[in-house]
């Protein structure tokens, strides 16, 4: 379903919005690899699969994919069409489970995309980063791309029924390789910095004013 939809979304996208790309080069072509980017829009999830070099599978709400009748199988076929895999937010262990799924994303040689912010910045600044992305590529050995996205945000702005052709840009930056680096090194620690290494090659795309705290969730992010 991913290569069908896939086939006909990205060209039919391209010509629509022409997004500015740079450093598809930087994107390994094979193998286990995090795309860490900047959240500034519900489309973000869409904008990086139609422009990345290979597959990227990205973790999204699980409404998505409950829906009835024809619509909710539209739904589905979209967001299965689309690479995504459906997480429940609101379980109490959602996040343990989405960490689980990532590696096995990861396991299978494939690339996973993740926000270190953990949700969309309504703001527009850069909020500090959740160490799970470092977990992953900690465990699974894996090089982290940091992504950098501008633009998007006013793709489809909060109440706006249909989207708008806007400049986007996305940069891939160069791979950040942590296998081997914090071997010795106690694992809380590994993790921030690994965590802080990623968002200042984030902040040093986008030029994004760093907000030094956690964003915390909001109800419809």
């Amino acid at each position: 379903m991913y290569s069908v939809v896939h086939a006909v979304v990205t060209p039919v996208a391209k010509v629509i919005w022409r997004p500015t790309v740079t450093g598809l080069e930087n994107v390994p072509r094979t193998g286990p690899v995090i795309l860490a980017s900047n959240h500034v829009s519900f489309a973000d999830s869409l904008v990086i699969p139609i422009v990345a070099p290979r597959k990227v599978v990205f973790l999204t709400k699980s409404d998505y994919f409950t829906g009835t009748g024809l619509k909710g199988a539209a739904s589905r076929w979209w967001f299965e069409g689309m690479g995504m895999l459906p997480v429940d937010r609101d379980d109490s262990k959602a996040a343990l489970a989405s960490l689980d799924t990532a590696l096995q994303v990861l396991g299978r040689g494939e690339a996973f995309g993740i926000y270190p912010e953990g949700t969309r910045s309504r703001d527009g600044r850069l909020y500090r980063g959740r160490t799970g992305v470092a977990h992953l590529a900690l465990t699974a050995g894996a090089s982290v791309v940091p992504v950098g996205l501008t633009g998007t945000e006013q793709l489809q702005p909060v109440g706006a029924r249909f989207p708008k052709v806007v400049p986007v840009t996305v940069t891939f930056g160069r791979p950040i390789e942590v296998a081997g680096r914090y071997d010795g090194v106690p694992l809380g620690r590994a993790r921030r910095e690994v965590t802080d290494e990623i968002m200042r090659a984030i902040q040093a795309i986008t030029g994004q004013e760093e907000a030094g705290v956690y964003n915390d969730r909001a109800p419809d992010a």
